[in-house]
């Protein structure tokens, strides 16, 4: 078994919970880049390559370690520091490019997970409540990451029809949150004042840390071909998240939501991708029937529990006790029903 980029997050967690696992033969570890001390402690038994998947010696590692089954966690979300855009793309589309034309050639290959992202549904007015896998955008991403995540399952389906005895998966991902991804996601809900779109309240879909490394294992033990739609249960509407960290939010026209309010959160929003933008102007729902009855996965935190794990991570302090804000709202239902019933 063989996982890439292992240096990073989701690729180094995923080496440590299959290397735990005595039911995994070998495990393989791969990456430009060494990995961590630490992490590198956490992964045991599992061997590190120093290799490059853009490097067609990328094959000797699995020609010469009979690699039967290739998890593929490694996407750039935005570019990397110094690289630009042109880097991020190389990584992103060159390298699964090269990545799954040399898993199409080897014979002990049977099957390769890939991490994808809700980002290939786009976000727009147009979206349905909750999209099914095989459901396309309605309005084309603008984004980066979106746009190389569409290219790189398209390989993936390419690799598929070339090799159909292997099961080629795709999993996509929602929004990720955890208390060890805190300090990434956070900063919007770092200010006091929460900027939002006036007029909109986008409903958000998002998955634990945890699941996401759980749902990567899941896939490279029993995953059959296909693409799945992989979320916590349930749903939030950005308003709830906010009011559940204690800010305050603040609605403001979108066109101040893209300029002044970037400006007004500093460094914040000025890091924000277009799919970030997108994403709080509209939200983006998942059907998660798939990843249940044919995926076979079920995630332990629902979309809400992420959440509040998630800023019990960044151990915010609330401008607004969320507590006494439910408090108030609903005594003020309270009141609402009382004078409705006393009219009746």
């Amino acid at each position: 078994m063989m996982v890439t980029g292992a240096s990073r997050f989701f690729g180094g967690n995923v080496v440590a919970r299959l290397a735990a696992d005595p039911a995994v033969e070998r495990i393989i570890a791969v990456d430009a880049k060494q990995p961590s001390r630490e992490l590198l402690r956490r992964m045991g038994r599992a061997e590190f390559v120093r290799a490059d998947i853009r490097n067609p010696l990328i094959r000797k590692v699995i020609d010469g370690n009979q690699v039967d089954t290739v998890v593929h966690p490694a996407a750039l979300s935005r570019p990397p520091s110094g690289g630009g855009r042109p880097a991020m793309k190389d990584m992103n589309v060159l390298g699964a490019m090269q990545l799954f034309a040399v898993c199409r050639k080897a014979s002990s290959v049977r099957r390769v997970v890939v991490r994808s992202s809700s980002a290939v549904y786009g976000c727009s007015a147009k979206d349905p409540v909750k999209f099914t896998e095989e459901m396309s955008a309605r309005t084309p991403p603008r984004g980066w990451f979106a746009r190389d995540m569409i290219e790189v399952e398209g390989f993936v389906r390419g690799l598929a029809r070339r090799r159909p005895d292997i099961s080629a998966a795709i999993l996509r991902f929602p929004p990720i949150v955890g208390p060890q991804l805190a300090k990434r996601g956070v900063q919007y809900f770092r200010s006091p004042i929460t900027p939002t779109i006036l007029g909109r309240d986008p409903r958000l879909q998002l998955l634990h840390e945890e699941d996401g490394i759980a749902a990567l294992v899941h896939g490279a033990m029993t995953a059959p071909g296909g693409t799945y739609n992989v979320a916590g249960d349930g749903a939030m509407a950005l308003s709830q998240a906010i009011r559940r960290a204690g800010r305050v939010e603040l609605p403001v026209p979108y066109a101040v939501f893209r300029t002044v309010g970037r400006t007004v959160m500093g460094p914040v929003m000025r890091e924000f991708t277009a799919e970030q933008i997108d994403y709080f102007h509209f939200g983006c729902g998942l059907d998660t029937t798939r990843m249940r009855t044919e995926l076979g996965f079920q995630p332990r935190w629902t979309t809400v529990q992420a959440f509040d794990d998630f800023i019990g991570g960044a151990a915010l302090r609330p401008v607004i006790d969320p507590m006494w804000i439910d408090a108030a709202e609903n005594k003020l239902l309270g009141l609402l029903g009382a004078g409705t019933g006393a009219h009746q």
